[in-house]
């Protein structure tokens, strides 16, 4: 798994794609998260993969903290 950072640039600018919500960085997991759709978009090679198919399904836990 490749550890690397997400510009903060791309990040203020990336929306998710089936709620518009702004996306908060994961970067234990690699994931680009949104509460509001309750999607995490997976980080591979560096890259967000920002497809609703790849996204995956929040926990209920996860959508309660923080």
């Amino acid at each position: 798994m490749v550890n690397s950072m997400i510009d903060k640039k791309l990040l203020s600018i990336l929306v998710c794609p089936v709620s518009k919500a702004p996306l908060h960085y994961d970067k234990e997991k690699q994931e680009l998260v949104c509460k509001a759709s309750g999607l995490a978009y997976p980080i591979r090679d560096g890259i967000p993969v920002m497809l609703e198919d790849e996204a995956r399904p929040l926990t209920t836990d996860e959508k309660l903290a923080k």
